[in-house]
């Protein structure tokens, strides 16, 4: 049986982009993290020395996105814009009638968008409930506080960024 449960949706551009980002940063993003911190230790006393504090913070930070990356891209499964025939799936802008307001998110992962639209897994609960239906059906999910949410799905188009 195989563990499906870290697999996230991309595109194949959000594929490419995050790869360049992953060469960029394990490559001469490492080689000049590196050089920093070598600059800062011959700078002197490490217990006060602010650059070299903070390099190795940047640095830490650095291999905690390179670690978050590779482990993504290795689950990844790649997908094709979705046919834009109304039903949803991954890869597609949906918009929902959620307690008379109308809600737009992106279902699949962060990483497909740069921008500020809301992005909901497949695998979260409204996720779940909107993935593989049609305009028109009503869904409904359990919210975290144990209540039933009731949503209309109105518009889902394939994402294009």
């Amino acid at each position: 049986m195989t563990e499906t449960t870290n697999q996230s949706y991309l595109t194949q551009a959000a594929f490419d982009r995050l790869r360049a980002e992953l060469d960029e940063l394990t490559g001469p993003g490492r080689t000049e993290i590196a050089k920093k911190i070598e600059a800062a230790r011959e700078e002197g006393d490490l217990k006060e020395n602010g650059g070299y504090h903070a390099a190795k913070e940047e640095q830490g930070k650095m291999e905690a996105r390179i670690r978050q990356l590779t482990q993504l891209l290795e689950n990844a499964v790649i997908g094709e814009t979705p046919a834009d025939d109304g039903v949803v799936e991954p890869g597609m802008i949906v918009t929902v009638d959620m307690f008379g307001d109308e809600e737009e998110f992106l279902l699949g992962s962060r990483e497909i968008t740069d921008s500020s639209m809301q992005v909901f897994s497949e695998k979260s609960p409204i996720g779940a409930a909107v993935n593989g239906h049609k305009v028109g059906d009503e869904v409904s999910y359990e919210a975290p506080n144990g209540k039933q949410i009731a949503v209309k799905i109105l518009k889902a188009t394939p994402y294009t960024g």
